[in-house]
């Protein structure tokens, strides 16, 4: 089975039925997780087992032993596989070769598309389905927004759809959390909805990317080397959380590939940046800066830096105690690179 963006949700119910399989995969990391992160809720509590897919390739038979054994307590399990490519390719070809069911296997490929070896190996198949997921544009993440809320019981005003959308920097899983915290906050629920009101997202809101995150992460993207010590210090205090950080420098080095995608080749980044802004896809605040890291951040040094981005976000979810310097460590990097 194949899905999208905007036929996941429709086949969720069927599929849960069906499938054992679930392979995430396409170019935005964050709907992609956000969609795994729903399947296992709906699959509900289970004894959670994670792989890389580093482990799966030295032992590709561990996937099939894990997902067919019994957990210590009796409990229900779930296994959750990520990678970047098709690193584990054996071990899921030799999962699915056991007619014996298991448990359920979520695989998130943040670096593969539907065209994947893993994507063809079960896409036809009926107990498996593989979802691939684009990165947003604000129509699509307004719609995720609204179906949230509704999912919440929380009532949003079209204006609201799209300021938390916007504010999320398109992020369906910084959508998820704004709105659970609306939906306590207000004391909302599906039996019980209330209205949000743009005070009451002030009162839960945090400080933007624009606030407190985007003087660092600018100074990171643009080579400004002569600004890093004092963003960096910042972030030694404890101003600034590590792993907020990441999602912002996440956000923007999704929303570079974007806006680098529909500009093509041409020369005149002014004169797009000045028609992005007016399709309210690019705040006009953030202009100067996506001008300096449009210029330094295109085709492989950026995918390259998706990748980075990527393989320190599970690092940093493996290590929390190590947050902090790992995160140091990855911009004063980023700043060299893209100060050459």
């Amino acid at each position: 089975m194949k899905a999208t963006q905007k036929t996941f949700a429709g086949m969720l119910g069927r599929v849960l039925q069906q499938a054992r399989v679930f392979y995430f995969c396409g170019a935005d990391e964050a709907g992609a997780a956000d969609a795994a992160a729903l399947v296992a809720a709906r699959l509900g509590a289970a004894e959670r087992q994670d792989f890389t897919g580093a482990d799966l390739k030295r032992d590709p038979i561990r996937l099939a032993d894990e997902a067919r054994s019994t957990s210590l307590f009796g409990d229900k399990r779930l296994i959750v596989v990520t990678m970047s490519g098709d690193e584990a390719y054996e071990a899921i070809a030799t999962l699915i070769a056991d007619p014996v069911a298991g448990w359920p296997v979520l695989v998130i490929a943040s670096g593969a598309t539907d065209k994947s070896r893993v994507a063809k190996l079960l896409a036809d198949r009926d107990d498996a389905l593989v979802s691939v997921f684009y990165p947003p544009d604000l129509r699509s993440a307004s719609e995720a927004v609204r179906t949230m809320a509704d999912a919440a019981g929380v009532r949003l005003g079209g204006a609201m759809v799209e300021t938390i959308a916007l504010a999320a920097g398109l992020d369906t899983r910084i959508v998820r959390s704004e709105i659970d915290k609306l939906a306590l906050y207000l004391d909302a629920s599906p039996e019980s909805p209330r209205t949000a009101t743009p005070a009451d997202l002030a009162a839960i809101g945090t400080a933007t990317i624009d606030d407190s995150m985007g003087p660092l992460v600018n100074a990171a993207l643009g080579g400004m080397v002569d600004r890093l010590g004092d963003e960096l210090g910042r972030l030694a205090s404890g101003d600034i959380n590590p792993v907020g950080l990441l999602l912002a420098f996440e956000r923007r080095a999704v929303q570079l590939a974007q806006l680098a995608a529909r500009a093509g080749t041409g020369g005149n980044l002014n004169g797009f940046l000045d028609a992005e802004i007016q399709a309210r896809r690019v705040f006009f605040r953030d202009k100067p800066d996506l001008m300096v890291q449009l210029h330094k951040w295109r085709g492989a040094k950026l995918e390259r830096l998706l990748n980075r981005l990527a393989l320190l976000h599970r690092a940093l979810l493996s290590d929390s105690n190590s947050a902090q310097l790992r995160m140091r460590q990855a911009i004063v990097e980023i700043t060299r690179v893209s100060a050459r």
